[in-house]
C-alpha cells in the first residue's frame, strides 16, 4: 500500500496558488481514478482506490504547510508505512513553472511542509515529486510569492507540470521504484512551452 500526499493550505483563499500545487496533483489523481476524496481523518482529507493492484491513499493534509508532518506521521503510524511506500508532491520555487524532478531522498529545498514530514517522521528516504512553480520575482517576499496565482502565460506549464507530476505518481507505484518516472521526467525541459 503507498501513501500519495499533496502539499497546500486548505480553504478557498488559497486554491489555485502556487503553494497548493501538491493539492492539485491528489485532485488530478482522484479525478483520473475516480477516487473520492470526501473522507477525513487524521488532519488530513483522504480518499482510497488502487493503482493497479496496489492499494493507494490520496492525503491532503489539512494542517497548513507548516504543520503537514502532523499529519502525515499519523497516515504512517496507522498504516505501519516504511519510507518507500510514501510519495510526496508539492511545489518548488527553485525548478520552471511545470518542470517535474522527482527524488527519493534530500534536504527539503527550503519547503516547510518538507521539512516538517521529515521532522514527524525522523527521515528524508521517502518519494518526493517536486512541481516547478517559478523562483520569486526580485523584489517579492516569498510568502506573498507562493501565495499568489499563476499568470496566464504560466497556465499551460502548470497544468502540464501537474498532470505529468500525477503520472508519475501513477507509474512510481506501478514500478516499485522511482527509477524509470526519473528517467523519464527528471530530463525533460521546463514544462509545456520550452522557453
Amino acid at each position: 500500500m503507498k501513501i500519495i500526499v499533496g502539499l497546500g493550505n486548505p480553504g478557498r483563499d488559497y486554491t489555485g496558488t502556487r503553494h497548493n500545487v501538491g493539492y492539485e496533483v491528489i485532485a488530478k489523481l482522484a479525478y483520473d481514478l475516480n477516487i473520492d476524496m470526501g473522507r477525513e481523518k487524521f488532519k488530513a482529507v483522504y480518499g482510497e482506490g488502487f493503482i493497479g493492484s496496489e492499494k493507494i491513499i490520496l492525503v491532503q493534509p489539512i494542517t497548513y504547510m507548516n504543520l503537514s508532518g502532523d499529519a502525515v506521521r499519523e497516515f504512517v503510524n496507522f498504516y505501519k508505512s516504511e519510507d518507500k511506500d510514501i510519495i510526496v508532491a508539492c511545489d518548488d520555487i527553485n525548478l520552471p513553472v511545470g518542470s517535474v524532478r522527482i527524488r527519493t531522498k534530500g534536504s527539503d529545498g527550503g519547503q516547510k511542509g518538507l521539512r516538517s514530514i521529515m521532522y514527524q517522521l525522523g527521515y528524508d528516504t521517502f518519494t518526493r515529486i517536486r512541481v516547478g512553480i517559478g523562483e520569486k520575482p526580485q523584489g517579492w517576499d516569498l510568502a506573498r510569492y507562493v501565495l499568489s496565482k499563476f499568470t496566464e502565460d504560466e497556465r499551460e506549464d502548470i497544468i502540464k507540470g501537474i498532470t505529468d507530476a500525477a503520472q508519475a505518481a501513477r507509474m512510481i507505484v506501478k514500478d516499485g521504484n522511482a527509477d524509470a518516472a526519473m528517467n523519464k521526467f527528471n530530463k525533460k525541459g521546463i514544462g509545456a512551452k520550452q522557453q
